[in-house]
């Protein structure tokens, strides 16, 4: 197994990624858009999520597909990113038809950002211009850290942030995407080295390995007074599976999740991962390939979360630092 040649999301055939920012509100949105409708899943383990057209994605109901996932800021204000994509895409012709009329289906979920320093006192919320912004941007290749739904985000000591990650096996790709703001830590203890580091590939995270010990039965080191978050992420390959199969995949990328954030899912999180399937690659083995896929997410998960806080950046009127001010000297 080893990364993808970009070792982001999109490495999966048929996937673009864009993001849009507002540094004075200090938050954005992430925008994932197939070539083309995609097999759609979700599966929530966190106690506090705010999501958008999540029941439809059920394996019993009668839409499989969806045509974009959008990750955004905002808290329930967020969700109108949504919105902004639909409306573009509905523009373009794309959507679920309906008699004369094209629905596009987008799905989305947000996380809290609303108390991070920014200026948030909007006359209009402004989430929607930035959903049809990251659409508009969609493309191949797209940065990490401090950008898109990770603007804003923070973790229990440091800022949070945008984070990708893929990996190749047999065949099939997959990637995961994610905008880490949890209420927890993803480094160990009071050190520099990521609870994701023994599922590193190569250096992309600093390269710094496992912590030398940890006590497991400290108490979690939570964000104090800031108990409003939320981790969420998108899981992607280019099997044709099922949505019940895609919703299994979702569920296995939870464990990535657990491995990279102390603690994770508790009930101040809405943690919660989507699933899309391109379908481009016919399955091997009907048991032994989801399988495979669903630990691929999980690895491509945990190294996505540490990615995202390691490359957010630092800019004016931050309320905690980052990966890199408060460790880089020492890695």
């Amino acid at each position: 197994m080893q990364p993808g040649p970009r070792n982001l999301i999109t490495d999966v055939a048929g996937l673009r990624v864009g993001h849009a920012n507002d540094a004075a509100i200090k938050t954005g949105a992430t925008v994932l858009l197939g070539d083309r409708p995609f097999i759609a899943a979700v599966h929530v383990m966190g106690g506090a999520p705010g999501t958008r057209e999540t029941d439809l994605l059920a394996p019993d109901k009668t839409v499989q597909e969806a045509d974009a996932f959008v990750l955004s800021g905002g808290s329930a204000f967020g969700l109108d990113a949504a919105s902004g994509v639909a409306d573009a895409l509905r523009a373009q012709g794309r959507g679920f038809v309906v008699g004369d009329q094209t629905v596009p289906i987008v799905p989305g979920a947000i996380l809290f950002d609303l108390i991070n320093g920014g200026d948030k006192d909007w006359a209009e919320n402004p989430y929607k211009r930035l959903g049809a912004q990251a659409l508009a941007d969609a493309g191949a290749d797209f940065a990490l850290g401090s950008v898109g739904a990770g603007t804003g985000a923070l973790i229990a000591d440091l800022k949070g942030g945008l984070g990708s990650a893929s990996a190749t096996w047999g065949g099939y790709t997959v990637g995961a995407l994610v905008a880490v703001n949890a209420l927890g830590r993803v480094t160990v203890g009071d050190g520099p080295n990521f609870w994701a580091a023994p599922y590193e590939m190569g250096a992309e995270f600093g390269g710094l390995g496992p912590a030398a010990s940890f006590d497991p039965g400290a108490l979690p080191p939570l964000k104090g007074d800031d108990s409003r978050n939320t981790t969420i992420a998108i899981v992607a390959t280019d099997a044709a599976l099922t949505q019940a199969q895609a919703t299994r995949m979702a569920i296995a990328a939870h464990d990535g999740m657990a491995r990279a954030i102390w603690p994770s899912h508790t009930p101040m999180d809405g943690d919660l991962v989507f699933t899309a399937a391109t379908g481009a690659q016919a399955l091997a083995d009907p048991l032994h390939t989801p399988l495979m896929l669903g630990h691929m997410a999980a690895l491509c998960l945990s190294r996505a979360i540490a990615r995202g806080v390691y490359a957010a950046s630092t800019v004016p009127g931050d309320v905690k630092p980052t990966w890199q001010a408060r460790f880089g000297r020492q890695a």
